[in-house]
């Protein structure tokens, strides 16, 4: 259900926007976020009625939604690059 920290460390270096990103950036924590939500999303296909993972799932969802709006804002070329890097939306 939760990545490894191997994978997590995979992805950051992916998604790292400067040598010293430790996975602090926006970008990096937008893509570890969407790992663990591919993860939890195929948790909730077999267990529908897990109410508490339904609910992180939710927060995890609400909390990428709230970063890529602030991507997006200050950002469109990096917002655009990081949905088609990581297959989201259009």
């Amino acid at each position: 259900m939760s990545i490894t920290k191997t994978k997590k460390t995979e992805i950051i270096k992916a998604f790292k926007t400067s040598d010293k990103d430790n996975g602090g950036s926006v970008e990096s924590q937008v893509a570890v976020l969407t790992e663990r939500i591919r993860n939890l999303t195929e948790h909730m296909k077999t267990n529908h009625k897990d109410e508490h993972s339904k609910s992180g799932l939710l927060r995890m969802v609400n909390r990428r939604k709230k970063l890529l709006a602030y991507i997006k804002k200050h950002s469109p070329e990096k917002y655009e690059e990081l949905i088609k890097k990581l297959g989201l939306r259009k």
